[in-house]
C-alpha cells in the first residue's frame, strides 16, 4: 500500500509519514521546501514568512482573508528577512511559509511550539475566513498566517523561525473519559495511584519541591532579548527567579506575572496516541495553564522502561492573586488515537528538548543549577 493511500484511509491524529505524505500530496504548499526536522511525529513546525505586520489589536478574519483584514488593522509592515526585534505587549501577524489545501475529510489544529509558550510569547494560527484561532476546518485551501504576542519577553525572530505547530486528522480521534480509563489501565498514563478521568486525565500543581526545594521561577521584568533561533544563549538568572517551595506548600500567584512550575505527575503518551494539554479551565481557578498544548507519542517513554516525565507549566493568574496548594488539579490532558504508529517517537534520535524532564525552562536557556 502506497503512503497517499495509507493516509486516505487512516482515522486520528496523522503521524510524521502521513505527514510527508501530505506534503508530497500537495496538500502542504510550503514557499520553500520543507526544513529537516520540520515534521515531527504528530506534527509539523510553521515557520514565520518574511512579512509581518505590527496590527493595533488581535483579530479573528470573519467572512474576510486574513490579507484583508491586515489591510484594516496594520500600522506598519516589518521585513523579517533579516530578524526583528518584536516587543512585549505588542501584537504582529506574519505570514507563514506554509499554506495548506487539505483533502474534504482532513483538518487541523494548532499550537505553540513548547519553546514558545515556555517565554511567554502568546502565538495562534489564523486561516482566512476563520472564526476561531488555531483551527482549520476540513477542505480548507489557503494561506495561514501566525498573530504573535511577546507577553515578557522581547524575542527576536526572522523568517524561518518555528513559534507554532500543526497537527492533521481525519475523523474522530479524542478519547471519552471510559476510554481514557481503558487505556490507563493498559499502559499508565499518569504516575498517580488514583488519577482522576474528566474530560482528560487531571494534571496536578507540584508545589512540595524538587532538588533543594525548587518549585518554579518567576520571570523577571525589563529583560534582554531572547533570540527565539538560538540555543543555551542566554543566562537563566537574568531572566528568572528561583522561587522555593512554602512551610505550607503554598503558592501565590500575582496577577500578571509569568510561572515556570511542573505537574506533580509523571506523564507518559503511548506511542499509538497524542496528548493536548486543554486551555483554561475556569472551573479550576483564575489562571491559565501551558500555553504550549501538544505532547507526541513517545513523551515520557525511555529505552529503559518508559516511566514518565513531569508536564511543565506555563502558568499566569488573571485579574486578582490566586492561591495555588501542592497537589492542586490545575488541567487536563487529553489523549487522541494516532492515525498510525509514528516510525519514530518523541526522543528517539530526534533532538527532542524536553524529554526526560523535570522543571525545565526553554531551550533558550543555560541550566541554572
Amino acid at each position: 500500500m502506497t503512503a497517499a493511500a495509507a493516509t486516505k484511509q487512516a482515522q486520528g491524529v496523522f503521524a510524521a509519514h502521513q505527514i510527508a505524505a501530505l506534503a508530497q500530496g500537495g496538500a502542504i504548499r510550503p514557499v520553500a521546501p520543507l526544513a529537516p526536522g520540520q515534521i515531527q511525529p504528530a506534527s509539523l513546525d510553521l515557520r514565520l514568512g518574511r512579512r509581518a505586520w505590527r496590527v493595533r489589536a488581535s483579530f479573528l478574519p470573519g467572512a474576510r482573508s486574513v490579507d484583508e483584514a491586515i489591510e484594516r488593522h496594520a500600522l506598519h509592515e516589518i521585513d523579517l528577512g533579516a530578524g526583528a526585534v518584536l516587543e512585549t505587549n505588542c501584537v504582529y501577524v506574519a505570514e507563514l511559509m506554509e499554506g495548506l489545501a487539505l483533502p474534504a475529510d482532513v483538518a487541523a489544529s494548532a499550537n505553540p511550539k513548547s519553546s514558545t509558550g515556555r517565554i511567554d510569547v502568546f502565538t495562534r494560527v489564523i486561516a482566512d475566513r476563520a472564526s476561531a484561532f488555531d483551527t482549520i476546518e476540513a477542505g480548507y485551501h489557503g494561506p495561514l498566517h501566525a498573530e504573535i504576542s511577546p507577553r515578557t519577553f522581547p524575542i527576536l525572530a526572522r523568517a524561518g523561525s518555528r513559534l507554532s505547530q500543526i497537527r492533521f486528522r481525519r475523523g474522530h480521534a479524542r478519547l471519552d473519559d471510559a476510554a481514557h480509563a481503558e487505556l490507563h489501565a493498559r499502559q499508565r498514563l499518569v504516575s498517580s495511584e488514583t488519577p482522576a478521568f474528566c474530560g482528560g486525565v487531571t494534571v496536578s500543581i507540584d508545589l512540595a519541591g524538587f532538588g533543594g526545594g525548587l518549585i518554579g521561577y518567576r520571570a523577571k521584568r525589563h529583560t534582554g532579548l531572547i533570540d527565539v533561533d538560538r540555543t543555551a544563549s542566554c543566562d537563566a538568572v537574568d531572566y528568572w527567579e528561583p522561587i522555593v517551595a512554602s512551610p505550607g506548600g503554598e503558592l501565590v500567584l500575582d496577577p500578571g506575572e509569568f510561572y515556570i512550575l511542573a505537574s506533580k505527575e509523571e506523564v507518559v503518551v503511548p506511542a499509538d496516541h497524542a496528548a493536548e494539554m486543554t486551555p483554561f479551565d475556569p472551573l479550576v481557578g483564575e489562571f491559565r495553564v501551558h500555553y504550549a498544548g501538544f505532547f507526541d507519542p513517545g513523551f515520557g517513554m525511555t529505552e529503559v522502561g518508559g516511566k514518565g516525565a513531569r508536564a511543565v507549566l506555563e502558568v499566569r493568574s488573571h485579574d486578582v492573586p490566586f492561591i495555588l496548594e501542592d497537589g492542586q488539579p490545575v488541567g487536563r490532558l487529553v489523549y487522541e488515537r494516532m492515525a498510525e504508529r509514528p516510525r519514530d517517537l518523541y526522543g528517539s534520535g530526534l533532538g527532542s528538548n524536553y524529554q526526560a524532564q523535570g522543571l525545565k525552562l526553554s531551550k533558550h536557556f543555560r541550566d541554572p543549577r
